[in-house]
């Protein structure tokens, strides 16, 4: 039964923290099925007989469906409610991911996974944009600590859920997991969420600004994706990528010029809200490239299963909980922009740690490298919820969550797509060379290089030789994979370091906040 219909006048809910409960239930089924897919990729490509960027496609459809549509949700949350867009996101992606466990074949998983993302869309900026209007001010950094803790840990701790789940239950049971928690968050959230609407927004929905922005991230991803096989000087993917550039400009001049914009951009007048959507994106692009790699990398190259090779990278996981509380009370005392900028050094300095898998692997190395990084995004996560959704007005609050939505689902997806492209390119150069140097032609050398990143082409080779050239072959793969694995991980990790160096020249703070009458939204008054 659904106990309430409106944000109540005179308090706040006396049920919004089992309301919160049900709102993390829905944003950690949504992370769970953004992260847990990536270390059954090895198990499907084996069972289905498909090539990596072909499940690549399938990971990364979720994550293109939902950045391409999370804006649009969230303004829909401000025009017909929050919970009811929750609800509906609920349903959606409990139904979809039942049907897509049995669908046959990569396109009906890349079909079904786009599905999803529909639903996680609905899901994310409605969770997050209840918070404001159901939670004192008082209670929302703990609010917003429980949304984040559970959405990091569900990201962290997805590649370990999907090697048991796949490992004991089979690789299909990573979707069908998702009907049952749906179920228990739609309980949760009808019987204890209030709803919340902004009473004056309009009913209008900003189509060419809609279409305009999920093209613009479409032409980006795809380019990125289709790039590793066709190859980046590749005419098609050049025209892809600028035209994700242009498409984005003419986003921006269509909300400059239409009455009731997709995204009000007033909202990028406020400091801290561009540099909270920096370093979101920042965040997520490191986080989840490393993490899709280093499944693949102790998969493929350390030979694990998917079970263990899940359960080793959840060290992240601990100091993510140990820390979320803190950067929380840092933020209180000294402001923002403080932790984040030391959350995101954080990140950096422990995706270097992790990078050393590339030279030698130790499991040392990559536990600290894991638990610096967790650290890192555990200290930011509270200050950037709360800077990001609670700092604009509440009647942008769908807006605001949708954006910061959008940075993570689209940073998350291009992270992936760049490493690894940026892991492949390296494979390639390195096994060409070694080729080269072992007396090879040119045209056996590259053949050799690009079967390391077709699994196809390399069976092909594997089974025209003997054993011990067989053994030879797979070994130099293994080597020159752990390089490109490494390699990439730490051009992600030189990312976030320039990144929190460079963030205070974008979240710059003011002696005095400006309010929204006076032409944008309020900028909270920082520590220096």
């Amino acid at each position: 039964m659904d106990r309430s219909t409106s944000v109540p006048h005179d308090g706040y809910s006396e049920h919004r923290w089992k309301a919160l409960t049900g709102m993390c239930v829905a944003a950690g089924m949504v992370w769970l099925s953004f992260a847990d897919f990536g270390v059954a990729v090895p198990t499907i490509s084996e069972e289905l007989s498909v090539s990596l960027p072909d499940l690549q496609w399938a990971n990364n459809a979720f994550s293109l469906s939902t950045g391409a549509l999370v804006l649009a949700a969230g303004r829909l949350g401000d025009v017909f409610g929050r919970k009811r867009m929750l609800e509906l996101g609920l349903l959606v992606m409990g139904a979809v991911s039942l049907v897509a466990a049995f669908a046959p074949g990569v396109t009906g998983m890349i079909v079904g996974r786009a599905a999803m993302g529909v639903g996680a869309a609905l899901i994310l900026p409605a969770t997050l944009a209840l918070i404001p209007p159901m939670f004192p001010p008082e209670e929302q950094p703990r609010a917003f600590g429980a949304w984040m803790a559970v959405a990091w840990v569900g990201q962290a701790a997805g590649p370990a859920v999907g090697g048991v789940l796949t490992g004991v239950l089979g690789w299909r049971s990573t979707f069908w997991i998702n009907a049952p928690l749906a179920l228990v968050g739609l309980w949760l959230v009808r019987r204890s969420a209030v709803e919340s609407t902004d009473p004056r927004a309009s009913r209008h929905i900003d189509l060419p600004g809609l279409f305009t922005s999920a093209l613009a991230a479409f032409c980006l991803l795809y380019g990125c994706t289709a790039g590793q096989e066709k190859g980046f000087d590749d005419p098609m993917i050049i025209a892809l990528l600028v035209g994700s550039v242009a498409l984005a400009g003419l986003f921006v001049l269509l909300e400059k010029h239409v009455s009731d914009p997709l995204i009000d951009l007033r909202l990028f007048s406020s400091r801290p809200f561009c540099g909270a959507l920096v370093a979101n994106s920042v965040m997520n692009i490191v986080f989840a490239g490393v993490s899709f790699l280093l499944t693949l990398y102790l998969q493929e190259v350390r030979g694990y299963g998917p079970v263990a090779a899940g359960l080793l990278l959840l060290p992240s996981t601990v100091t993510i909980l140990l820390l979320n509380p803190v950067g929380g009370r840092v933020s209180a005392r000294r402001g923002a922009r403080l932790p984040v900028m030391a959350g995101v050094l954080l990140l950096g300095a422990g995706t270097l740690v992790t990078a050393l898998i590339g030279r030698h692997y130790s499991y040392a190395a990559l536990a600290g490298g894991l638990l610096v990084l967790g650290a890192g995004l555990g200290l930011m996560s509270i200050p950037l919820s709360d800077t990001a959704v609670a700092g604009p007005p509440e009647e942008l609050a769908g807006t605001a969550s949708g954006m910061f939505k959008v940075t993570s689902m689209l940073g998350g997806a291009f992270g992936v797509a760049v490493m690894v492209a940026v892991e492949q390119a390296v494979e390639t150069n390195q096994a060409i060379d070694r080729a080269k140097a072992a007396g090879l032609s040119d045209a056996d050398a590259q053949q050799l290089g690009n079967a390391v990143t077709d699994s196809k082409l390399a069976d092909q080779i594997l089974s025209s030789v003997d054993q011990a050239t067989s053994d030879a072959i797979n070994a130099a793969f293994r080597q020159v994979e752990a390089i490109g694995a490494g390699r990439a991980i730490a051009l992600a990790g030189l990312l976030a370091v320039v990144a929190g160096l460079a963030l205070p020249l974008v979240w710059r703070t003011r002696k005095a906040a400006a309010p929204l009458e006076a032409g944008g939204p309020s900028e909270p008054v920082e520590a220096p």
